[in-house]
């Protein structure tokens, strides 16, 4: 468990997500951040503020008469309630070029009773006070026939904290809140689609190299459409199976070439000692010439089962080879008094295979059952149409000794002979190079082997 979770931690994907996924907490934090501290300062900032802006665009929207002298604000026609409902709150008037009032809101005069007017008046924002009440206001230019009106606007501080603490804030509040949520979503979707999307090459790459082995060597890892960050590193890898491949070549080259150059001298030293008079020493002799003559030839067969390009797949029938492997046996078997019973029930079942392979293997199988059955004892075949059954009623082995039975020169005890160890591993080379699976089971008494083959690919 701990481990899942490390090897979690530790992905791209996840420490991807992560960043982005702080960076979103951090802009959001900052957001909030932000507005924290402009509503801590508002007393200084937004009343001023908005009402300076407010009366920029107020005095653009004097309504002049005929002579061009101001009438009325155009706000007023859209809100004719505002100045009057709020006399206390918010006032206007307008000024011309010489300091006179030519209108004033409903507030009147004596709204704006503490505010001189100066000369010449300048625009901007400026403060006052109205029967004990902090206003904020502006004065704001406007230009009509060539002449100068100056508006201004007055609005109380109280009112705009209501309207910024009550309705602004509030809704600012929940709105970032919303924002925050959505942003999150839009973002967690967007970054994972993103991020799937960046690393299936990674992926597809893979599992790609998962399925190179030593049979396989000759394959390459496609670098087309790869990042640029990754393709270095499939070049580089393809490189290594390129010298991989060389090396597990030589490698058969030489086990080949010298189970080849052997084999003509072995004979040559068993066909001597044939022909010696006989003793023990030479007895001894002997027997150890025809087992350095039997690993040699399973070397040689091992080296060319392990080889893709030697195989050559037909249609074959199973019980022909089957009863074919038997005959070539049946001396072998006759000289430990073992009988071979065969029982058909594939109907006639093909596999696709390379023919003298599936000879080799079942031979393999065969001489292993002969070996380990006791005499006077029978070794099953059954036939069926996706596998073969072998099924001695020798000794068999340990249940911890079954993982070693397909290891290379690993032998077993209760053997006739002291063979070399690599029959099954030719065996399950076999197999491997078919797709077929092999496997041994413990039996009461005995061992029984199984070559399973997938059907849909016969």
């Amino acid at each position: 468990m701990r481990f899942r979770i490390e090897k979690k931690l530790n992905s791209i994907s996840f420490k991807t997500l992560l960043a982005f996924f702080v960076s979103m907490i951090l802009s959001i934090s900052l957001i909030a951040f932000v507005l924290d501290a402009v509503y801590f300062f508002k007393n200084s900032i937004f009343s001023e503020t908005d009402v300076n802006d407010f009366a920029k665009n107020f005095a653009q929207e004097i309504l002049y008469n005929k002579e061009g002298i101001p009438e009325r604000m155009g706000l007023e026609l859209e809100y004719p309630w505002l100045f009057e409902s709020l006399v206390q709150e918010a006032a206007y008037r307008v000024i011309d070029q010489s300091g006179k009032v030519v209108l004033y809101s409903a507030a009147g005069a004596s709204f704006w009773s503490s505010v001189d007017i100066a000369h010449p008046i300048t625009t901007g924002p400026f403060k006052f006070e109205h029967e004990g009440v902090l206003m904020d206001a502006a004065t704001a230019k406007a230009e009509n026939g060539g002449k100068s009106w100056f508006v201004q606007l007055a609005v109380s501080r109280r009112f705009m904290f209501f309207s910024h603490d009550t309705f602004g804030f509030r809704f600012v509040r929940s709105g970032v809140v919303i924002f925050s949520l959505v942003l999150l979503l839009v973002f967690f979707f967007c970054a994972h689609f993103i991020v799937r999307h960046t690393l299936k090459p990674l992926r597809e790459l893979s599992e790609s190299a998962a399925l190179i082995s030593p049979r396989s060597l000759q394959a390459r890892l496609e670098n087309n459409n790869l990042p640029t960050e990754i393709a270095p590193l499939v070049i580089s890898f393809n490189h290594t199976l390129e010298r991989l491949e060389h090396g597990y070549r030589t490698q058969q080259e030489f086990l080949s070439t010298a189970a080849h150059e052997l084999k003509t001298p072995l004979a040559l030293i068993r066909t001597q000692l044939e022909l010696m008079e006989e003793t023990e020493e030479r007895n001894w002799l002997l027997n150890d010439a025809n087992y350095m003559s039997r690993q040699v030839q399973q070397l040689l067969l091992l080296a060319e089962t392990s080889e893709f390009n030697n195989y050559n797949f037909i249609v074959v029938d199973i019980e022909y080879v089957v009863n074919e492997v038997v005959c070539y046996l049946q001396r072998m078997a006759e000289a430990v008094k073992v009988n071979f019973v065969v029982k058909d029930y594939s109907n006639g079942s093909q596999w696709r295979a390379d023919r003298g392979a599936l000879f080799t293997l079942l031979k393999n199988l065969l001489e292993n059952s002969i070996q380990h059955a006791p005499a006077g004892t029978s070794i099953l075949i059954a036939i069926y149409s996706n596998k073969i059954q072998v099924r001695d009623w020798g000794s068999g082995i340990d249940e911890s000794q079954l993982p070693l039975l397909f290891t290379r020169f690993w032998r077993g005890d209760h053997r006739r002979d002291i063979g070399a160890g690599l029959g099954l591993s030719i065996c399950q080379e076999i197999a491997h190079v078919h797709d077929w699976s092999i496997f041994a089971q413990r039996m009461e008494p005995g061992l029984l082997f199984q070559l399973v083959v997938n059907i849909s690919d016969d």
